[in-house]
């Protein structure tokens, strides 16, 4: 079967400021200095492949290149070498409130998002009380954004985006958002999506989440890819390394 997500040797890198100013006369006499930069690498030499209805998972410490894999996978940042191909239509659920409109409520502000994601105008008039009901926020649908809390705000974010679902879900952290009875309704929600054939590539610091819901899974660990396997055998590998006992991380499969 082939594959529905392709990467190829992905590299990516940023250069940042390599001078840190701390205080107010070192600002003040940046302004007259040459400012030199160096180039941080965040993804080197990153490969993977998700066919058809599988799950991937991907775990990593903060800063290991997970963010920066998923904008790329999504369109928002370019490689600066590699390949990627994706056989089908995407849904990116990544910074959830971007595009929002605060002064605008819940219901207008669906139909802003509902259709920002590809959803007709008629679409998404016709999810909007299903949008409200999955985020818990029925009471709150004329109320402006600007006075939701950002639990709130993020309960209608994933709403809407489940709401809008297409093909490819590329999903950030997507179980660790609201209270339990949210969060079990997002998990029933996946599973639905997960029944219906969807291909899902999700990112969760959560080992219980990878091994519950992943056929596969990556570890990134300075960019690259440590270890790949069983999202249970993924969630352990992770754990161990955050024990800081590297020398624990199972040989990747194949080796």
């Amino acid at each position: 079967m082939k594959a529905v997500v392709e990467a190829r040797r992905l590299h990516k890198g940023f250069w940042i400021p390599s001078v840190r100013r701390s205080t107010v006369r070192e600002h003040v006499m940046g302004f007259l200095r040459r400012r030199s930069f160096e180039r941080l690498v965040v993804l080197d030499d990153v490969s993977l492949e998700v066919e058809a209805g599988q799950t991937l998972g991907i775990m990593g410490r903060n800063g290991s290149g997970k963010s920066t894999l998923l904008k790329i996978l999504s369109g928002i940042y370019q490689a600066d070498s590699g390949e990627v191909e994706i056989r089908g239509p995407i849904t990116p659920i990544l910074e959830l409130g971007v595009g929002w409109n605060p002064e605008l409520d819940a219901i207008d502000n669906t139909l802003l998002i509902g259709t920002a994601m590809g959803l007709s105008l008629r679409e998404a008039r016709g999810c909007i009380d299903g949008v409200l009901a999955f985020a818990g926020l029925e009471r709150f649908a004329n109320l402006q954004l600007k006075h939701y809390s950002s639990g709130m705000a993020a309960r209608l974010a994933y709403s809407v985006a489940f709401a809008a679902a297409r093909g490819v879900l590329i999903l950030d952290e997507v179980f660790a958002v609201g209270d339990a009875a949210f969060k079990a309704r997002c998990e029933d929600r996946y599973r639905e999506l997960h029944r219906q054939g969807y291909t899902v590539i999700l990112v969760s610091h959560l080992p219980s989440t990878v091994a519950d819901f992943c056929t596969r899974a990556i570890l990134l660990e300075g960019g690259r890819v440590a270890f790949e396997g069983r999202g249970d055998e993924v969630g352990r590998a992770y754990m161990s390394m955050l024990a800081e006992a590297p020398a624990q991380l199972p040989a990747a499969a194949g080796a």
